[in-house]
């Protein structure tokens, strides 16, 4: 409407006719304050001049106290910063691992044209002890695997001998599987050992997920040239995990499934490693039952316990 026909209806008061013939008056609400000052409202009003029919009438109201009360909501909400990339790492260690943990693993080697399970015992106090019994075939039982700090031994029952593993050793295979002396007991860290970096926050398998970039510190000797993590958003459990050569080429890829609660936490009870530059090899690791903070006597992390398993 223009500002002249506007300015004719204030001046004509309420005998006024619009054009359907209804007072013009009545429809027009003239506001003194600036338009910043004000906020625009439709609200559906019962037009008495024709039955059935309802008008649309605008109202203004100063929006400016309301401005300002959100405003100061809005400063009261705390802001939640996203955790760093080496945070993400460490809380996915810290769930599958916890400050203690002890339990039973089915591994089963999986080759072309053939396959070996094997069942063993475990246990864990933090990053720096651990101690493993194969509990099965009758022929493995009683081999077991100590590691204290960066030290590793190995008891050999058929020889009835304790050997010691030298760091040299620590990236062979573990019983002929597709894991590493390293992976099984944790010699190096992925919190301490490597730089991260937060790659992405991607869509995987349908969960939203960290993408996490490993790279190994100078001083570190470790198998890998680069790492990459994806770890679950919503409760820092590891879904799948990547390792590359020192040329950029994927060796090995490690996928974690059957997410379920053992113990007081939601974890993997399936590790699966496939061997990229080998065909048909992998190794599943099958998490049967664990206990997690609970107390573990220091008796068990002492050599005097790997003879015992005899």
């Amino acid at each position: 409407m223009s500002r002249a026909i506007e300015d004719r209806l204030r001046k004509s008061g309420p005998g006024m006719m619009n054009r359907q013939g209804y007072p013009a008056q009545k429809y027009l609400h003239y506001p003194t304050r600036s338009l910043t000052q004000l906020r625009v409202r439709s609200v559906p009003v019962i037009d008495n001049h024709i039955p059935g029919r309802v008008r649309i009438q605008m109202t203004c109201r100063s929006i400016l106290p309301r401005l300002a009360f959100a405003g100061i909501l809005l400063s009261a909400i705390p802001v939640v910063a996203q955790p760093s990339a080496r945070e993400i790492m460490k809380r996915a260690d810290e769930l599958t691992r916890g400050e203690t943990a002890q339990g039973t693993y089915t591994m089963t080697v999986v080759r072309p044209d053939w396959e070996r399970t094997r069942v063993f015992a475990y246990w864990s106090e933090g990053t720096e002890k651990s101690f493993i019994r194969v509990e099965e075939p009758v022929k493995d039982r009683g081999v077991s695997f100590l590691k204290v700090g960066r030290e590793m031994w190995q008891y050999v029952p058929r020889i009835n001998r304790v050997i010691k593993i030298p760091p040299s050793m620590m990236l062979q295979s573990w019983m002929g599987s597709d894991f590493t002396n390293d992976d099984l007991v944790k010699e190096s860290s992925v919190v301490d050992d490597y730089e991260h970096t937060l790659l992405a926050q991607e869509d995987l398998d349908g969960f939203d997920t960290y993408k996490i970039e490993l790279v190994p510190k100078p001083e570190t000797a470790v198998a890998w040239d680069k790492l990459i993590e994806w770890i679950r958003v919503d409760d820092y459990v590891p879904l799948r995990a990547e390792y590359y050569s020192e040329r950029g080429e994927l060796v090995r890829t490690m996928l974690f499934g059957d997410i379920k609660k053992m113990s007081d936490r939601v974890i993997p009870a399936r590790y699966e490693l496939i061997e990229e530059k080998k065909e048909g090899r992998r190794t599943i690791l099958q998490l049967d039952d664990v206990v997690f903070d609970k107390s573990i006597p220091g008796s068990v992390f002492t050599q005097r316990n790997l003879r015992r398993s005899r």
